[in-house]
């Protein structure tokens, strides 16, 4: 049976996803590209989309590991794009251009119907109006056995945790500190939540630490 997972998540050693400010310059917030900046040039990142070359070792196998044998994504609208409130248009498409790197269904996280969106190499946007509950609900169903992972933002993530849902988290910490942002685990109580820590692992770029159940 899958389980659920957040993968790959970059957090700074103050503990941010991200920083302040989301937009569409900003995706990630003020700074926030900082804290991940050590997946985006490994090689196993610029494979995921369609680009050569990136560091191979420690940080990029970690990245690739985090795409294996999921079979659903789950995330908040924030990570899927900057618009916020009623759509004005289906015209926004994700981040990601006409192939995400997903390629299995994702269901996005909103409180604003939109009709479903495929893309190009398998990956179908299904956007969920009912909550995280039924959301995770679909993302199993969907994955057929396989893993569900918990995409961004960190409010999507936070919800999950305090859900008592999440079964695995691996978090890459970057040496940055933001001193402001969207703290990830503020009022949260992970060995309450039966987490504990089952790797740490120094990459080039980042720290990796899987915590599971």
């Amino acid at each position: 049976m899958g389980k659920v997972k957040v993968l790959a998540f970059s957090v700074s050693l103050d503990g941010f996803g991200a920083g302040p400010g989301q937009d569409l310059d900003n995706p990630l917030g003020i700074r926030g590209g900082e804290v991940h900046a050590w997946s985006v040039t490994t090689a196993a990142f610029r494979k995921l989309h369609g680009s050569e070359g990136g560091r191979e070792g420690v940080d990029s196998a970690f990245i690739a590991r985090s795409f294996e044998n999921v079979g659903a994504w789950v995330m908040g609208r924030n990570m899927f794009g900057p618009i916020r409130g009623p759509w004005p248009d289906h015209s926004w498409e994700g981040w990601w251009g006409e192939e995400p790197p997903f390629h299995v269904p994702v269901f996005v996280l909103t409180h604003y119907a939109r009709p479903t969106l495929a893309m190009s190499g398998g990956t179908t946007f299904y956007f969920v109006t009912d909550g995280a509950r039924v959301a995770l609900e679909r993302a199993k169903e969907a994955a057929r056995g396989k893993d569900v992972r918990i995409g961004g933002g960190v409010a999507t993530v936070r919800e999950y945790l305090a859900a008592d849902a999440i079964d695995e988290v691996h978090l890459a910490f970057a040496p940055v500190m933001l001193g402001t942002g969207e703290p990830l685990f503020a009022g949260i109580d992970l060995p309450k939540l039966g987490l504990t820590v089952a790797q740490a692992t120094a990459g080039e770029e980042a720290f990796h630490v899987v915590l599971r159940r």
